[in-house]
């Protein structure tokens, strides 16, 4: 079989077009998915970029990260305070209570000597 320039090839019309359909659709995907991907890298070098930027500290973040954390030792500072309070508390409501008790036994002991001193 010889093929030349001039070789006619006999298709019908119906196969030719379903050809030339495949061939835009292939067309048709490619550049979608070409777009698709061009449109995820931007976003994400756009969220690189952002995630430097707010990875950069300026003056005014680092003053804000050394007040709070001033604020961390001062709260810590504040809450054994308080536990040294709670325990000062119980220590007095201990002592108070040993006080009322040797008053009363005070009393008693001045009740006894009264009355040893009225029989002679």
């Amino acid at each position: 079989m010889k093929i030349s320039e001039n070789t006619s090839v006999s298709m019908p019309v119906k196969n030719m077009l379903m050809i030339i359909a495949g061939v835009v659709a292939g067309v048709f995907a490619y550049t979608e998915l070409t777009s698709r991907l061009v449109s995820l890298e931007t976003s994400r070098e756009l969220f690189e970029n952002d995630l430097l930027k707010k990875s950069e500290q300026v003056p005014v973040d680092q003053e804000q990260h050394f007040l709070l954390e001033d604020l961390y030792k001062s709260v810590e500072k504040m809450e054994k305070t308080q536990e040294m309070n709670m325990t000062n508390k119980v220590n007095i409501e201990f002592l108070n209570s040993q006080l009322e008790k040797a008053l009363a036994d005070i009393e008693n002991l001045k009740d006894n000597v009264r009355e040893n001193g009225k029989a002679y």
